[in-house]
């Protein structure tokens, strides 16, 4: 079997590194004529019996082209280093997709594969599985039946249109699940697996506890002459404690968010004037967010706050060992969201909407839609900031989905 997986940009690799290395395991198995096992009840019989290695090919669409946020994942995640990058870059939406419709095509003609596996809802997911339906390819869709509602969203759009053509749809959550089947997808091609971001998760949180949280810090500073409260953590420690120093971290790059002023902003007043006086505030900060302060002049008071530390974007490990330790989350990215919920970091999330319901706390999660409505964002923040950590593990958040997700390909029946 030869299967082509794609990944566009930073959330993807998060979440094709545990696919690969499921099918290392699965050819390493076969190359060692052993028979695979499993205790797992959700996996099949069919798949197990099939003694096939899999011919893997991983294109990089390089929608995210940048070293600090590609390579560096990829050294990062153990993942193998793409066969195939199509060189897109950055441009217009329709720019992306054309473009990588137009390469991967060419791809696909020449190595015709049985599967493409694509993930998420980049860009790159949706062009990818038009171009293989339109190659008469079989496409599985990983995080299938996510839903915001928001049509603004261009997320969405790629969403949509990826669970329209896509064969096998992988779903991380039983709500997406209903999703799916409300909009009259066949059951037979909905496959619940779990959320394969937590495969990935699992498998480097002990690496990143290892860390400091202080040298994060002094290694990422955007502002290296400005004086930060490194009493965060004691200097002998490594991992969190109920005896430091809390912190706030905060992540914020939505086009909602951060592209108007009269939005921005009372946010950044927010920050300086209230979080940033309670805790010291850790925000690692996206090229976009970072433009829009100096496009506002906003900048140089963010920097005048003493307590505010502004961190250049940081790799896996040392965002997941911040949220480890955290006493609370500002966010507007979906994965962050997910995180927290394992983790059981209180979360604000900066969006009046979310794909993600199973993290909110009326799902049993840990998070809560705020928007960017200052009265709104205040008063949860007041309300979650007192609240006891508590971790919340919903079903086939487990580590395992990875596997999972290789024997519903495996088994599929066409």
């Amino acid at each position: 079997m030869k299967i082509i997986s794609v990944v566009g940009a930073r959330p993807n690799f998060m979440k094709i590194a545990p696919f690969c290395h499921a099918i290392e395991k699965h050819n390493s198995t076969i190359a060692n004529n052993q028979q695979p096992t499993t205790n797992n009840q959700y996996l099949s019989s069919e798949a197990l019996a099939k003694e096939e290695l899999i011919e893997h090919i991983l294109v990089h669409t390089g929608q995210h082209y940048d070293d600090k946020m590609s390579k560096a994942f990829f050294e990062a995640l153990n993942i193998p280093e793409a066969d195939i990058n199509l060189g897109i870059g950055s441009g217009s939406h329709a720019e992306q997709v054309g473009k990588t419709m137009i390469e991967f095509e060419k791809v696909l003609k020449k190595y015709k594969p049985d599967w493409v596996v694509v993930v998420g809802d980049v860009n790159a997911t949706c062009a990818c599985s038009i171009t293989a339906k339109k190659e008469h390819i079989k496409c599985a869709h990983i995080e299938a039946g996510l839903r915001s509602r928001d049509m603004n969203m261009p997320e969405e759009i790629n969403r949509l249109v990826t669970d329209r053509l896509s064969d096998l749809l992988l779903t991380p959550d039983r709500l997406s699940n209903k999703n799916l089947l409300a909009e009259g997808v066949s059951k037979e091609k909905i496959k619940f697996v779990g959320n394969i971001m937590i495969d990935t998760l699992e498998a480097q949180r002990e690496k990143a506890e290892k860390l400091s949280i202080n040298d994060i810090i002094l290694n990422n500073l955007i502002d290296v002459t400005k004086p930060v409260p490194l009493h965060i953590l004691p200097p002998s420690a490594t991992h969190f404690t109920p005896s430091a120093l809390p912190f706030a971290l905060m992540t914020m790059h939505r086009p909602s968010n951060v592209d108007r002023r009269d939005v921005f902003e009372p946010i950044i007043n927010f920050l300086i004037n209230e979080v940033a006086k309670d805790y010291p505030l850790i925000w690692t900060i996206h090229p976009r967010a970072f433009k829009q302060l100096e496009l506002f002049g906003l900048l140089d008071r963010v920097r005048q706050c003493q307590n505010l530390i502004l961190l250049h974007p940081l790799g896996y490990h040392e965002l997941l060992r911040l949220n480890l330790g955290a006493r609370i989350v500002l966010t507007d990215s979906g994965g962050l969201q997910e995180e927290c919920c394992v983790l059981g970091t209180p979360c604000l999330t900066l969006r009046w909407n979310t794909e993600r319901p199973i993290t909110l706390q009326e799902h049993g999660g840990v998070t809560v839609l705020v928007g960017n409505n200052i009265s709104k964002i205040r008063e949860e923040y007041r309300k979650n900031i007192i609240k006891e950590r508590y971790p919340v593990r919903p079903e086939l958040w487990d580590g395992k989905t990875a596997e999972r997700i290789l024997d519903k390909i495996l088994a599929f029946d066409s």
